[in-house]
């Protein structure tokens, strides 16, 4: 027979966590439950094991063939393993990278050139910047050089790891000698639409948000923390000293309520000062990851809100997202959030800057491409009032600039490029990180360190090779590099001035519905058609 029956393996009590064969073919691995069963890639093997190990008694029969995984142990020679993850790196590099010719390099030369440097490795990171200078022969942008196993002084265990975390209440703070205490300057707010993202809140512990969950009320900008854990914080050099290994746990804070409302009574609170008192609080402070995370959702929601402020200002409307990937889905989502909502605008503002890439460039270009070529109009219904509005759905009519910046790398450069040869909208800020050759990621090395190769060459009969962008960016249509001060006091001058390129654009070629034909045609019989056989004579 050319067909075969599937037979499900279940173990109860145990689920299946890995299935391997040796490197002679010989032998079968599967992980069950953290436990390793090694069997005869033989039918007669897999069967005479399976079918008992899948009775009533499998405990019996399972445990036979348990490797003793917890008595491994590996004996490895750094000078050695350091010579042979040079001499893969320097290979896969070759076999890897998109150039045979590799840009003209002598390669077997840059081999020679480097390799009497890994004898002097001492260190895993010093290979690294041995395989740094190595690959940087080839002068491409996309080559990474990272991980690997390096000498960790927390020995890879995640609870040392946060013990020694400095967590954070995700607020900007001000030292205050006249308060005794740290005085809250902001508390970052994120798009109340879209919160919880992907399933997560993504408030501030000392928020109202926060914090009316256990019944508490939330502190304003103005506020003052004068206590951590019952310890005075300007007993020490920085609050977060107090915060070590807190990220997640309860840590009780005093504080004096400035401009926000007390929680408790007056009899509850301790008298700081003549004219304020303090009282306790209980929030759980966020990790350093989290703490980012929700500063720049905070950033992403305050900057759109300013772009429409902005235009609405100048007298017309706008859409605006932010990309901070082009990967998977957080950069699908972000577009999805960003464009969907505000498709029937007049103007799009999509913001690539700080974009570290990814791969759906295509999918963006094709959405922003669908041009609306008819339009729908019910008795009552039209796009104004609720109604559908043209074919192609979703159709952006509008004009769009892109912003760019010189941390735009990778696919955010890819869109940005296409965005230009497509005509698609105009390109603002500066120039951009220049990596034009794309990669994979998946010449690792033995350790699980990579050397990363360029392996996806790109070119148009325009730019050739590297599409313009390798080594040299996507130029901006217009230049406008941000003044760091200007940043820092909250003035965005490359948002401002896409708004003034959209002003422009819309004057000289304003974004409106097309009229409707007027008056229906006049379907009814009448005397013009009298001398139609169809109309009955008289």
């Amino acid at each position: 027979q050319n067909s075969m029956d599937s037979m499900h393996i279940v173990i109860s009590g145990l689920y299946l966590q890995n299935v391997g064969i040796s490197s002679d073919r010989k032998f079968m691995h599967f992980t069950y439950s953290g436990r390793t069963k090694v069997i005869s890639n033989t039918v007669d093997g897999f069967m005479t094991t399976f079918a008992s190990d899948i009775s009533d008694d499998y405990t019996k029969t399972f445990v036979k063939n348990i490797v003793d995984t917890d008595q491994w142990s590996l004996s490895v020679w750094p000078k050695l393993e350091y010579q042979q993850l040079y001499s893969d790196a320097w290979r896969m590099l070759r076999d890897y990278y998109y150039d045979p010719n590799m840009g003209n390099v002598h390669w077997d030369a840059v081999y020679e050139r480097y390799q009497s440097l890994v004898t002097r490795c001492g260190r895993r990171e010093e290979l690294d910047d041995v395989l740094a200078q190595m690959a940087s022969e080839l002068s491409a942008l996309h080559v990474f050089v990272y991980g690997g196993e390096y000498n960790d002084p927390l020995h890879g265990y995640g609870s040392l790891r946060r013990a020694n975390e400095i967590a954070s209440f995700g607020v900007s703070m001000e030292r205050s000698i006249e308060w005794s205490g740290y005085v809250i300057k902001d508390i970052p707010e994120t798009d109340p639409d879209f919160n919880p993202l992907d399933g997560k809140m993504m408030y501030s512990p000392l928020s109202d948000k926060t914090l009316k969950l256990s019944g508490q009320s939330g502190l304003k900008p103005g506020d003052v923390i004068v206590g951590v854990n019952g310890e005075g914080v300007m007993s020490v050099p920085d609050i977060h000293m107090l915060l070590r290994g807190m990220s997640g746990r309860s840590v009780r804070l005093e504080v004096l309520r400035i401009n926000s409302r007390s929680t408790f009574s007056i009899a509850n609170r301790r008298k700081m000062t003549e004219n304020y008192v303090s009282e306790p609080l209980i929030a759980v402070p966020l990790s350093p990851g989290k703490s980012e995370n929700l500063r720049y959702a905070a950033w992403e929601w305050k900057t759109r809100k300013n772009a429409k402020d902005l235009a609405k200002q100048n007298g017309f409307t706008v859409g605006y997202m932010h990309l901070r990937s082009m990967s998977g889905a957080e950069g699908e989502d972000s577009f999805v959030r960003g464009f969907y909502p505000d498709f029937d605008k007049q103007g799009l503002i999509i913001d690539v800057r700080h974009n570290h890439g990814g791969n759906i460039d295509s999918w963006l270009l094709d959405v922003i491409q669908r041009k609306a070529w008819m339009y729908w109009q019910g008795r009552a219904t039209n796009i104004t009032t609720g109604g559908l509005g043209w074919d192609e759905q979703f159709a952006f009519r509008g004009h769009i600039v892109v912003l760019i910046d010189e941390k735009t790398s990778s696919d955010g450069e890819g869109f940005s490029r296409g965005v230009s040869e497509l005509g698609l909208g105009k390109l603002v800020g500066t120039r951009t990180w220049g990596g034009g050759i794309w990669l994979s990621s998946d010449n690792v090395l033995v350790d699980g360190g990579i050397a990363t190769a360029p392996e996806y060459g790109t070119y148009n009969g325009q730019f050739g090779w590297g599409l313009g962008i390798e080594q040299m960016g996507v130029n901006p249509d217009i230049v406008v590099d941000n003044n760091p001060r200007k940043t820092f006091d909250g003035t965005d001058e490359q948002l401002e001035r896409a708004i003034s390129v959209l002003k422009e654009w819309l004057e000289a070629e304003p974004i409106v519905m097309p009229k409707n034909p007027g008056q229906h045609k006049d379907m009814s019989l009448n005397k013009n058609a009298e001398g139609c056989p169809a109309f009955p004579s008289k």
